[in-house]
């Protein structure tokens, strides 16, 4: 596995984080919340990248 995937998700999180306490504590709960869903959707879309390259994988080293 490659490191630099995880210093990816790890900054999406910690960006996402400060933006949500950000956007709370400005009273705007709704944007907060939808900041949250989209960086979720990021880290989500990252990571069926990484599963759909790894089926490829498979499947070349199978030859299916």
């Amino acid at each position: 596995m490659d490191i630099d995937l995880i210093f990816k998700i790890a900054a999406v999180g910690i960006i996402v984080s400060i933006l949500n306490q950000v956007l709370v504590r400005s009273g705007r709960e709704e944007q907060a919340t939808m900041t949250t869903l989209a960086g979720l959707v990021v880290v989500l879309i990252i990571v069926v990248q990484k599963v759909a390259d790894l089926f490829d994988l498979v499947k070349g080293l199978f030859h299916f």
